[in-house]
């Protein structure tokens, strides 16, 4: 018999480097998770990913206990790295902090693809580069 699901928590967290403090403590703490638990298995889950966001969807049962299940880090998480810049721009359209070319597009899309809202890659890059625009970053052609 399948267990019966009490609620499902998504949280953004670095990989690697959770710890029983916000967002972790204050998002799973209501639920009656054994925090410490999470943080074990979250931290040995994404040890290899170091220095990306990680965002997670801890699924929480009736009896306490948790399945968790992994996205692939946020668009402007990617694009950041990739751009080497440390924040977007706060005005976009006239301040550009950074540039990325087609190729690292296409890879950031080609990553993301199985999380976005698209058919093809096609529409994945069109949904990156609107991403990056949106940060005031260049996409070189």
């Amino acid at each position: 018999m399948a267990k019966k699901i009490k609620t499902i928590v998504k949280i953004q967290i670095p990989a690697g480097a959770a710890t029983a403090q916000p967002p972790v403590g204050t998002a799973l703490g209501p639920h009656g998770l054994n925090i410490g638990e999470f943080v074990s298995k979250f931290n040995v889950a994404t040890k290899e990913m170091a220095g990306d966001i990680i965002p997670v969807e801890v699924t929480v049962y009736e009896d306490r206990t948790f399945d968790m299940r992994f996205k692939t880090s946020p668009a402007a998480s990617l694009l950041k790295k990739a751009a080497g810049i440390e924040k977007a721009s706060a005005n976009p359209k006239k301040i550009k902090v950074g540039k990325v070319t087609m190729a690292q597009i296409r890879e950031i899309a080609e990553k993301k693809l199985v999380d976005l809202n698209a058919n093809d890659i096609a529409a994945a890059e069109k949904i990156i580069m609107g991403t990056a625009r949106s940060m005031g970053i260049e996409v070189e052609k």
